[in-house]
């Protein structure tokens, strides 16, 4: 078995040598680097197990206090890689930081139970990605997999195309549908995108996900329907609740597992195995021998946050494949937009709170285009907001054109 490896990135030599040490008596193999050149190159040409980041502090606390750390990361990574090393399916979900590990392990928990289960987490993170493993790793995993676009059904055509219709229901009905729900029999439906749900389709919903019955159109009896029923949204769910545009019933009927999904800006330790995987897939759809990404473009790709996530990572790639001329993809191959916005956000002072707030001022306080020069979704915006506790002050009780802030 190989020795799982530690990225170790810490200016204080003594503190780094301890460190060390600490870890080479553990049965870990170390990676060094005191610069962002040398993090780079470790995450493109090693598979880390873990990265520690250091502090200028080396006193007998700190010491303490990361050797209780490192005992804490190595059980979990334990734990972690055993459960997602059991989940099939899980080469799909690509990633080796922490979070992507623990993600995977609960994903493989939740998949042996029948609970309802609700996934969250911005666009492009891979929420149907992640019904689909819970299901294909499920008791029901022999029966169907049905995935509603909750988004795409109109309030008109719900309960026909959801519960189904008998022959000479309505005009047009020249036989009967089962309908989706009855075709998910003893298997899972997944509804996607429920935050879109309208009230009165979400009202529908509640009753199938209480009773596990359903009626048919032009029916004159309920007949059960066995299924299990997971949901998904990017949106707030507690917010849409508190604002009385989401079901509270339906939502704590749903939230019983939970999966948050974290953004892909939060884990960019995973960037390096993302860009393998479809320069890979890539290479043998276009019949290419791309080997990867020069220095400078990889760079400016760290720098960045990645809003669409993995999903725009993907289009990105395949964007890149469709003109590269070479073998190694520099900064010049990337598309023209997405170098206008990594010119731009390099550009932006690097403390995320002042970049907020330069971004806020430079667009007059249009928080869509705030939003866009940040490269982030309008969502994290407002969060980001929230955290640092800026408001624009002819938004308070008070009405004066100021900026009212408090740093935590």
């Amino acid at each position: 078995m190989s020795k799982r490896a530690i990225l170790v990135v810490e200016e204080d030599e003594v503190l780094c040598r301890g460190l060390k040490e600490l870890l080479l008596d553990r049965g870990f193999e170390v990676v060094e680097s005191s610069d962002r050149t040398g993090v780079l190159r470790a995450l493109r040409h090693k598979r880390l197990d873990l990265v520690i980041i250091g502090s200028s502090q080396n006193d007998v606390q700190d010491e303490r206090d990361e050797r209780d750390g490192l005992e804490l990361a190595q059980e979990s990574l334990a734990q972690s890689k055993t459960a997602a090393a059991s989940l099939m399916g899980a080469q799909r979900m690509i990633g080796v930081s922490l979070s992507m590990q623990e993600t995977k392990a609960y994903i493989g928990r939740v998949a042996l139970t029948d609970s309802n289960v609700l996934i969250t987490g911005e666009t492009g993170t891979g929420k149907e990605l992640v019904a689909d493993l819970i299901h294909r790793n499920s008791p029901r995993h022999e029966k169907p997999f049905v995935c509603i676009n909750c988004a795409a059904i109109p309030d008109s055509l719900l309960e026909s195309e959801l519960f189904g219709y008998e022959r000479g229901a309505f005009t047009g009905a020249n036989s009967s549908y089962e309908g989706k729900l009855r075709l998910a029999h003893g298997g899972t439906v997944f509804f996607d995108e429920i935050g879109d749900m309208s009230p009165y389709a979400q009202a529908k919903i509640l009753r199938v996900v209480e009773s596990r019955e359903i009626q048919r159109l032009g029916a004159k009896k309920s007949i059960p329907v066995d299924v299990r029923i997971m949901a998904a949204t990017n949106q707030d769910l507690e917010r849409l609740t508190s604002e009385d545009k989401f079901r509270k019933d339906l939502y704590f009927r749903l939230n019983v597992a939970r999966v948050q999904l974290p953004p892909l800006r939060d884990r960019k330790e995973d960037l390096l195995p993302l860009f393998n995987h479809y320069i890979g897939e890539f290479n043998r759809g276009f019949g290419r021998e791309v080997e990867g990404f020069s220095e400078e473009a990889l760079e400016s790709l760290f720098d960045y946050d990645w809003p669409g996530n993995v999903r725009e990572l993907k289009n990105l790639l395949e964007a890149i494949f469709v003109n590269l001329p070479s073998r190694r993809i520099s900064f010049v191959d990337l598309p023209q937009q997405l170098r206008r916005r990594l010119r731009q956000t390099a550009e932006l002072p690097q403390d995320e709170r002042e970049r907020l707030l330069s971004a806020l001022f430079s667009v007059n306080w249009n928080r869509s285009k705030a939003a866009q020069r940040l490269h982030w979704s309008r969502m994290t915006l407002y969060r980001k907001m929230a955290k640092y506790h800026i408001v624009r002050g002819d938004e308070t009780a008070g009405g004066k054109a100021t900026i009212s802030e408090r740093k935590l």
